[in-house]
């Protein structure tokens, strides 16, 4: 019984407890597992925009306001304190004895007594007479009074009543035979200032707050007009992540996002047009790869089964068989080499090479095979020598080839193929030319594209005159293609003569 409830007892402890891996998890990693809170541009935006444009207006009211009360209490101060000294300068044409009753002949004569107080203190600063009210020996506890009664000067000082309210007095010392016998007070209240000043303030804070309002519809406005074209080339962008390809937005203005909107637009259609060329250049390498593979292994099958015992038969067979497999072959190597380009482990074998005897090389190789074609092949060299130059024989050679072969599948039906060398300036330029029916228009700047076809059903891999291009770039050199006058295709390419030509 003992052990069972020993047992019970160890049961509920374990219950209680946390499960180790809960105790002991990384606080990074129940960071990471917490929701991460979606901050939103528009309110950082609208809340940055308001906070600083309500910081700015209390700045400038706060110093407006200080500046205003400041010019008020400094001009009634001033005033005061010249009020001050000419009465005290008036008194002391008088003699001792008398100048109390000329003081009490100036407090019962003062016109300004509705809105300052004037008193008349003793040494000790005790009010002797007041414009106000008769006062019997008041003192009057104020900075400015024994101030001046210390160095004998006008004080002027800004204070308190008992009741609260702010005061403005400045006091002027009576003085015979250099001793102080009086002082003349002149007392007047802020009531009215504080009151402008409450006024002005309700003002200022209405402008204030309309100007923040202002700002804000403004900032939202503005927040709008960025941040929803913004909104928009993300949203497009999704799609075209999405698998979207080729989509378009509309262009609303000509600005910044108008230029990103143009951006993206031709970036989608690029990749449209990048997807779709990729689609044809797997169809077409498949048909290409079928076409030589049936021929061979069709004569293969049927030389293997010896159902052909002609000598002249089987000669034709092995022959279309060598054939179409150096097709194949040549196939696979221009599949390898632009992959070497588009890798980054293309290189070249640069020496010095005579350009115009490689371009007749590749001239006279092709010019036996066009004549058995029908196809008329007309090279015209260049008038003047051509300086040696450094380059790869072996990639050129490839690129004069890859534009014969290019003018054959795609202009031989004209007829005829013009080759030409020249010297214009600092470059040799080659131009190879057809008389075929050319290229459409608006295909014109996506040949050079890699695996782009257009419309051509010539058959073929598409990359041919991306070849050519890259090669072409690592001389230094400049390929271009276009449409020539009266019919055909043209194909131009310029390389720099000097010696650093690579």
């Amino acid at each position: 019984m003992g052990q069972e409830q020993e047992r019970r007892k160890r049961a509920r402890v374990h219950r209680g407890k946390k499960p180790l891996i809960d105790q002991h998890r990384p606080a990074e990693e129940a960071r990471q597992e917490r929701p991460r809170r979606k901050t939103s541009l528009r309110r950082l935006w609208q809340f940055g925009a308001t906070a600083v444009t309500t910081l700015i207006v209390t700045v400038v009211i706060v110093v407006l306001m200080l500046s205003v009360y400041t010019y008020y209490t400094s001009y009634i101060q001033a005033d005061l304190e010249s009020r001050a000294q000419t009465a005290a300068g008036v008194f002391r044409n008088y003699t001792q004895s008398t100048y109390l009753s000329a003081a009490r002949q100036f407090v019962n004569q003062f016109e300004d007594k509705n809105v300052i107080e004037v008193q008349f203190l003793n040494q000790s600063g005790r009010v002797l007479m007041s414009s106000s009210m008769v006062i019997t020996g008041a003192g009057v506890d104020s900075a400015d009074v024994f101030s001046a009664i210390s160095t004998q000067r006008v004080q002027a000082t800004i204070g308190e009543t008992e009741s609260g309210e702010s005061v403005v007095s400045a006091s002027a010392p009576v003085v015979y035979d250099r001793k102080v016998v009086g002082v003349v007070r002149f007392v007047t209240s802020l009531r009215e200032v504080d009151g402008q000043m409450v006024r002005l303030s309700a003002i200022c804070v209405a402008v204030g707050l309309a100007i923040v309002i202002v700002v804000a519809l403004f900032a939202s406005y503005f927040i709008r007009s960025v941040l929803d074209p913004v909104i928009r080339v993300t949203e497009t962008a999704k799609r075209i992540a999405a698998g979207s390809y080729g989509v378009q937005m509309e262009k609303r203005a000509d600005d910044e996002m108008g230029e990103l909107v143009d951006t993206i637009n031709d970036m989608s259609m690029k990749i449209d047009q990048a997807e779709r060329a990729q689609s044809e250049f797997i169809s077409s390498v498949s048909h290409e790869l079928r076409t030589p593979l049936t021929a061979i292994n069709g004569w293969a099958e049927t030389l293997y089964n010896g159902e052909v015992r002609d000598a002249a038969d089987v000669k034709k067979g092995m022959g279309i068989i060598v054939s179409e497999a150096q097709r194949l072959t040549r196939m696979v190597e221009e599949l390898l080499e632009f992959s070497r380009m588009e890798t980054g482990r293309f290189s070249l074998s640069v020496e010095p090479i005579d350009l115009q005897a490689e371009l007749e090389d590749a001239v006279y190789t092709y010019q036996e095979f066009f004549r058995r074609k029908g196809l008329e092949l007309v090279y015209t060299p260049c008038p003047e020598e051509l300086p040696i130059i450094s380059g790869d024989p072996e990639r050129l050679r490839q690129v004069f080839c890859n534009l014969l072969d290019n003018a054959d599948k795609h202009g031989g039906s004209g007829g005829r193929i013009d080759v030409s060398v020249v010297k214009e300036e600092e470059y040799a330029v080659i131009r190879v030319r057809d008389y075929g029916h050319g290229v459409p228009e608006d295909e014109l700047p996506f040949i050079k594209y890699k695996f782009y076809k257009g419309s051509s059903n010539v058959r073929g891999s598409g990359i041919g005159l991306a070849v050519v291009d890259e090669i072409v770039a690592a001389h230094n050199g400049v390929f271009e293609v276009g449409n020539a006058e009266g019919g055909g295709f043209v194909a131009t390419i310029r390389l720099p003569l000097h010696e650093d030509t690579v």
